[in-house]
């Protein structure tokens, strides 16, 4: 199979300074269209923008927060739904939001936007509710609203269309959203009612962000420091480092711990362990290109030594059509974190502000760290504790000046011509025993990219069409069961379940093999293709060459029969010869001589069509032949 990727403007002079060590623009293998593969829909009249999914734990239950409703679907068949329950808003609230300026179709809605386990009998929901931000409590064994009716300003957007992230970490709400009306007031918060914590209203702190993502990494239950456990919140904001014509965005990670109680008097009810830095991912050193972050993917697995995360990146400019997607692991983001430098405000030139690198002396204890067994042994038990000095510190040095830079400090994928929009990531062992990341990207068009690292490169396995009108994909999310692996995407239209493997697809062993899918393998026995993780018995026989090495399959396991037609003297031949694989060249032969693309006897439309005049003796039967190379090449031009 051969690739042609030819590569234009930027993009090649990127190429040629980076050399050839990423995965550049890789082409899907398959295109698979929703009536080629079986997927499952859900999707109720008069409702849309099915924006939030939850996982249940262990009940085959994915609850789907839409525009006005909640619904309970069964994990297994989405298309199977158990429970709804309808959350509108009042004709008061929408006619009030209407005097404001807003849309009483579009806007004046109640958009469900915060879909949380409260506890494992009780949903935390939040909505939008027509500029009124409203959350309340699911039962979910009758599947009620409470009507608690709580304020969720500062947990909820006002505006359907503002950025929001919200993670439930025992019991409490941590959320990244707007504060007021106007979306003007940025804030990440935790919502409890023993000690609520917010950031400072300051741009050093937040600076127009855009946010994708949150979630927690719990402390090493083996250590011996005493760390606490931190929430990340992932966002794109303007940047105060960087000086450009116009707004310069710059991808962030944010970090607070969960024991935090803020300070005493300086930064009373506010974060003291708010840091936050760059997030790197680009082409060239230094070079902040991809630098709009769209989603994160946490990945824990027993056999990582820490977590690692996949990000999501497009570039601010993206005249060139640009994805990328890099990797980091989690002790990196803690060294900068914990051992980084951090960066000040220095005025210049009047009143103009540069933020540069802080090189006078760090108080102690250490400004934004956790309260660990050093800050106890030091006889600060508590961020209440914490000295003015060490809080003054945090709340004007916020940004750190060190960037975290990804793994191998470079993308693990570059694809050109799509904007990648959400990201999962399952970990599955292969049959030769080597551990691969699978990649589910989905993008702004409706499609979804399954691609995973193999020796030669990043190799995109396929590429499937989730939404047939092209509706961008705008949650996404992963079943990782053994036995129950599926991926649930999200959009406006409505919701898609698709299996992790087409592997039922690949019809011959070839065609099984070349597919380097490490879900699946070509069973003799069964003269199938399948999938290695719904194999019961032994799987020893089974064929699958992540370098896509096909010479085990033999003649007999499942190669393509050649068709015969037969057509009248002096009329003419149409013959067709489609490839699924777009990586694959096709080659009309006759009589073991291959056709040129002109001749008075035939007219060959390259690459799939040929028509033939059949008179004298021309009727001899033709053959094509598909010519799978495993040879990957680059074209530059």
């Amino acid at each position: 199979e051969m690739p042609n990727m030819a590569l234009d403007g930027l993009f090649v002079a990127l190429l040629l300074s980076f050399g050839t060590t990423v995965a550049l623009d890789p082409i899907p293998r398959i295109t698979w269209e929703p009536r080629d593969v079986h997927l499952v829909r859900f999707q109720e009249p008069g409702v849309s923008n099915y924006s939030a999914l939850l996982l249940g734990s262990g009940d085959d239950t994915l609850y789907i927060g839409a525009r006005e409703a909640i619904f309970a679907v069964n994990s297994l068949n989405i298309a199977d739904k158990q429970h709804e329950v309808r959350w509108r808003v009042t004709e008061d609230k929408k006619a009030k939001c209407a005097e404001k300026g807003k849309s009483k179709e579009t806007e004046c809605l109640n958009y469900i936007r915060v879909l949380q386990f409260l506890n494992s009998t009780v949903l935390y929901v939040c909505g939008t509710n027509a500029f009124q931000p409203t959350c309340d409590h699911l039962l979910l064994k009758t599947f009620e609203l409470v009507g608690k009716n709580e304020d969720g300003k500062g947990r909820c957007p006002f505006d359907p269309a503002q950025s929001y992230t919200s993670v439930m970490v025992d019991g409490e709400l941590y959320s990244g959203t707007s504060y007021n009306f106007l979306g003007s007031e940025p804030i990440i918060s935790r919502n409890s009612p023993q000690s609520p914590l917010r950031t400072e209203y300051a741009i050093p702190w937040l600076n127009e962000p855009s946010f994708v993502y949150a979630d927690v990494i719990r402390k090493n239950p083996n250590g011996t420091d005493g760390e606490d456990d931190k929430i990340y919140f992932f966002f794109t904001e303007v940047s105060v480092e960087y000086e450009f014509f116009g707004k310069s965005m710059i991808p962030r990670i944010a970090r607070v711990c969960k024991g935090d109680q803020g300070g005493l008097r300086t930064l009373q009810k506010k974060w003291t362990s708010f840091l936050k830095a760059r997030l790197a991912c680009s082409l060239l050193e230094n070079n902040s290109l991809f630098n709009v972050i769209n989603d994160v993917f946490i990945l824990r697995a027993p056999d990582l030594k820490e977590p690692v995360f996949y990000a999501v990146f497009t570039p601010q400019w993206n005249n060139v059509g640009l994805s990328a997607v890099c990797a980091y692991n989690m002790s990196l983001v803690e060294d900068v974190f914990s051992k980084g430098k951090y960066m000040q405000s220095a005025t210049v030139e009047q009143s103009h502000t540069k933020w540069v690198r802080y090189s006078g002396e760090v108080p102690k204890p250490r400004p934004g760290a956790c309260i660990n067994n050093e800050a106890k042994a030091a006889n600060y038990s508590s961020s209440l504790n914490l000295p003015d000095k060490t809080l003054q510190f945090v709340k004007d040095h916020p940004l750190m000046d060190d960037s975290v830079v990804p793994i191998s400090n470079r993308p693990r994928l570059i694809k050109r011509d799509v904007n990648y929009t959400q990201i999962v990531v399952d970990r599955i062992q292969a049959l030769d025993k080597t551990v691969y990341d699978v990649m589910f990207i989905s993008t702004d068009r409706g499609a979804l990219h399954k691609a995973v690292s193999a020796d030669s490169g990043m190799h995109i396995i396929e590429e499937t069409q989730l939404f047939p009108g092209s509706e961008p994909v705008q949650t996404l999310l992963l079943s990782a069961e053994p036995g129950k692996k599926y991926i649930y995407a999200g959009s406006n239209a409505g919701v898609v379940q698709a299996p992790v493997a087409f592997c039922e697809k690949h019809r011959t062993c070839v065609d099984c093999v070349l597919a380097r899918d490490p879900y699946c393998a070509w069973s003799p026995r069964k003269a199938s293709c399948v999938d290695i993780f719904k194999e019961r018995g032994s799987i020893s026989s089974l064929i699958q060459k992540m370098s896509g090495d096909a010479s085990s399959c033999t003649d007999d396991q499942g190669r393509e029969n050649t068709l015969r037609h037969f057509f009248k003297h002096g009329g003419t031949a149409e013959l067709k010869c489609s490839q699924k694989s777009n990586l694959a060249r096709v080659v009309w032969k006759f009589q073991n001589s291959v056709l040129e693309v002109q001749s008075p006897k035939y007219l060959l439309i390259f690459p799939h069509c040929l028509y033939y005049l059949l008179s004298g003796y021309n009727y001899l039967p033709y053959l094509f032949q598909l010519y799978l190379f495993l040879l990957w090449l680059c074209q530059i031009s």
